[in-house]
């Protein structure tokens, strides 16, 4: 099979989901880091941060081609705030610093000019809420003041926006949260294992800080602007975090994703999703052994130098114990409030998935009955439930990957009590098919299509939902993941984990031929109650 019927959204008797899934597993084994897009956030950060670092101008290059008409970066409405304050920084940095090799002064000064038109405007992204992205409470407001320092003393060419002040705030959205994290930077205390994901916000201040080691493999926090600012300029005392920047600019051509590697994630995400779907698996036994090896007394983490977590840890105690390889899911323990699971402890907020998956975890297999934990986490999950039948998490853009993850557990975990709910986020499914065919918040996507077939086509058939299943899965052969795909994943700035949306995709084809074979799928019983 093509890497192209791979990436779109072909259906199982075109494709074969068994040899899908064969390229799939294959591709976690010989590219272990993982598949992610590039990041602008990060992308900009390097530019301002790393000039020393190989392939400067191709990041140059990537930003000014990554701007948009409206003179912004990245997603819709509030999702563009964080990367157009990075990437105007950036560039009035290689304005203020470079000369221009590779790159127009004049499309560098045209660029920035749109942009603070954009962010200054009412119109621009700090009009709306703060998306829930990891640490943005700190990103936006450091580079906004960044920026307002910057304009101080402008660029020549941009002479119009001396002593403008930084870009406004979005409402409700200060700095105190940053200072605090100075402060505390400063006083040689240390830092909470999670802020190393994003330890570029504290500037100068974060070289070589003392209270933050990277791994032995080099990154710090695994991100490469955080990992650009605690290095700052490279010297032979440091040749892991010099190589491990070189090799992550090089495997992406000169931009950078914000996480990489995501090993544990991109593995446990993928196996879970093939294996819940009964996509046929040959997984490897050191790839197995690995998932095992990651998960010590706190669990897994995504990536060396961030924080275990309770999602990374849940989802991979599920694939194993799909795998045939179950282990004890005590270590979830650790991340129990009393009244949900946190993703990590000192969380701030909640997470809708990761809650599922900890239900998932903890109910998978004949042995495990409910307990007291999983029905307060079952409780816990219809509590967050929309009056349209919705869900929404902290980790995804699109209400589909919420609701999807929430249905799939209860569904085989919840019981009675949720056949309500789960009868509510269907009929919400069907309610939302766009006129094409798929799903999606802003368009229709083949991962957000292959999320809503899978709520779809774990139900019961009939003339109706399979109407329904016979339009989705044309369009979802018609979409292509790698190319018509918008970034949907929460980190410092949306992103695309490519594998983990593959496998999706793979697994809603497999399971849409079935239907419409007349072969209904279910993995954990009749849904013909739900649907009544």
């Amino acid at each position: 099979m093509s890497t192209g019927a791979l990436t779109r959204g072909a259906p199982p008797e075109d494709a074969g989901p068994a040899e899908a899934a064969a390229e799939l597993v294959a591709d976690l084994v010989t590219r272990p880091a993982g598949r992610t897009s590039v990041s602008v956030y990060e992308t900009a950060r390097l530019v301002s941060l790393a000039p020393w670092l190989t392939r400067h101008a191709e990041r140059i290059r990537h930003l000014l081609a990554a701007q948009r008409p409206d003179g912004g970066w990245g997603g819709p409405e509030g999702y563009a705030l964080v990367p157009t304050l990075s990437a105007v920084e950036a560039l009035l940095a290689v304005l203020d610093r470079d000369a221009p090799v590779g790159w127009s002064v004049h499309g560098v000064r045209h660029g920035v000019d749109r942009a603070l038109r954009l962010l200054h405007g009412p119109a621009g992204p700090a009009a709306y809420p703060v998306p829930d992205l990891p640490a943005a409470d700190l990103v936006v407001p450091a580079l906004a003041e960044r920026i307002g320092e910057r304009l101080t003393d402008p660029p020549a060419g941009l002479e119009g926006w001396r002593g403008t002040g930084p870009p406004p705030l979005p409402a409700g959205l200060d700095r105190r949260r940053l200072d605090r994290v100075r402060l505390l930077a400063g006083s040689g205390v240390g830092l909470p294992p999670k802020l190393a994901h994003a330890l570029e916000v504290l500037g100068p201040a974060a070289r070589r800080l003392p209270a933050v080691v990277p791994t032995p493999a080099g990154p710090v926090g695994a991100s490469p602007a955080a990992t650009a600012a605690w290095l700052g300029t490279p010297d032979d005392s440091r040749p892991a975090t010099v190589d491990y920047l070189r090799a992550v600019v090089t495997e992406h051509g000169g931009p950078v994703p914000c996480a990489t590697p995501i090993t544990v994630f991109e593995r446990s995400w993928v196996i879970s999703t093939l294996a819940r779907a009964g996509v046929p698996l040959a997984v490897p036994p050191a790839l197995a052994a690995d998932l095992r090896d990651a998960l010590g007394p706190d669990g897994a983490a995504t990536g060396p130098g961030l924080p275990t977590d309770a999602d990374t840890t849940a989802v991979t105690l599920y694939a194993l114990a799909r795998l045939g390889r179950p282990v004890d899911p005590s270590c979830l323990s650790r991340y129990d409030t009393g009244a949900h699971f946190c993703t990590w402890r000192g969380e701030d907020g909640a997470s809708v998935t990761t809650n599922a998956h900890v239900l998932e975890a903890l109910g998978w297999g004949a042995d495990r009955p409910a307990t007291a934990v999983s029905r307060r986490v079952i409780g816990w999950l219809l509590d967050q439930q929309r009056a349209d039948g919705s869900w929404t998490d902290r980790w995804h853009a699109s209400p589909y990957y919420a609701t999807c993850c929430a249905v799939l557990a209860l569904h085989d975990h919840g019981g009675p009590a949720a056949r309500p709910a789960v009868r509510r986020a269907v009929g919400w499914v069907r309610d939302t098919q766009r006129p094409d065919g798929g799903w999606g918040r802003w368009r229709s996507t083949a991962e957000e299509t292959a999320y809503a077939l899978q709520m779809l086509l774990a139900g019961p058939g009939g003339p109706t939902v399979d109407a329904v299943v016979l339009r989705a899965a044309r369009r979802l052969s018609l979409l292509d993941v790698a190319r018509d795909d918008p970034p949907l994943w929460h980190d410092k700035d949306l992103y695309h984990p490519e594998a983990i949306v593959r496998a999706a995709v793979v697994a809603a084809s497999k399971l849409a031929a079935e239907r419409l074979r007349g072969h209904p799928y279910s993995p954990a019983g009749p849904w013909s109650a739900l649907l009544e």
